[in-house]
């Protein structure tokens, strides 16, 4: 088994992850992430009374523990980007499969099941606002898994080389990867009145998802490219900035992962709704009941 020095692990003087000041006990087996703290609140206001074990804040990382309908789940906020979803997927499997006290690896491995839940922009025209759309492949922009042992292991390669050849991908940006989210997970959560499809994960808001304010694009018509990009059936669906993280070390950690949005944006047709937080509260209650 390995073990864990305290510079690659860095634990809290009271038990807890450096991070999120998680400690182990208080982990669920069934986690949600979201990216507003505040969001975690509204996400625990459907727990059942008087089932909260925890309610834990540190900077943008807001935890609360508790159950829905007798099931256990963790509800996490990651702050926006996957640097922040680095920190959270690191920090949720060491909770769950180092043992803190010994620092070494647990013998025996706990599996969580992760379910993002968000808003994206819809690159399409048939995808209208509003809708709850699931992530079967999450693009990265963000480089992250490139860190990693093996990346080219659990990535599409082939849908990788299809799309950078296609959109003219800037040649000094870090090389996009596709990875797949959980198939029994997508099928559990989305049923069959989710739309499904493939997600960029930007690594900004403005430029990196094809945004004009002052300063112009390295590649002007990448949104058009993107949009009219196919490879093998598959076309792009939406922009959001979480979900290629939380899949791609989901699938090197051996945890199901999957990211589902609310579209609050269209991009097609330059319109967007500020007005989403009713339907963002129907889809975690929906999410709740599925997990």
């Amino acid at each position: 088994m390995k073990t864990f020095p305290a510079s690659q692990l860095i634990i809290n003087a009271d038990g807890s992850a450096f991070h999120l000041h998680l400690k182990p006990e208080f982990l669920a087996d069934k986690i949600i992430l979201v990216g507003d703290q505040d969001r975690v609140n509204m996400v625990a206001s459907f727990f059942d009374e008087g089932s909260i074990e925890c309610d834990v804040q540190s900077r943008e990382f807001h935890t609360i523990t508790g159950r829905f309908q007798g099931k256990r789940i963790s509800c996490i906020s990651t702050g926006i980007g996957t640097d922040n979803c680095d920190i959270v997927m690191n920090e949720i499997d060491a909770l769950a499969n180092i043992d803190f006290a010994t620092r070494q690896e647990k013998a025996v491995k706990r599996s969580l099941e992760i379910v993002r839940i968000g808003t994206c922009g819809g690159m399409q025209e048939d995808i209208p606002l509003g809708t709850f759309l699931v992530s079967q492949k999450s693009i990265g922009f963000d480089g992250v898994l490139a860190f990693y042992h093996d990346r080219d292991k659990i990535a599409d390669l082939g849908f990788e080389k299809a799309f950078v050849d296609y959109v003219g991908y800037p040649k000094k940006a870090a090389v996009p990867y596709v990875v797949a989210a959980n198939a029994e997970l997508v099928d559990r959560v989305a049923k069959d009145d989710m739309m499904r499809g493939c997600t960029i994960a930007a690594n900004g808001f403005y430029g990196p998802q094809g945004r004009v304010l002052r300063v112009d694009l390295a590649v002007p018509d990448i949104n058009e490219k993107i949009t009219s990009f196919r490879y093998e059936g598959q076309r792009i669906t939406n922009y959001e900035m979480e979900g290629s993280c939380i899949a791609g070390l989901a699938l090197h950690m051996g945890h199901k992962a999957m990211t589902v949005c609310c579209v609050i944006a269209q991009r097609k047709a330059e319109a967007a709704n500020t007005d989403y937080k009713p339907r963002i509260k129907e889809l975690v209650h929906t999410v709740l009941e599925r997990i």
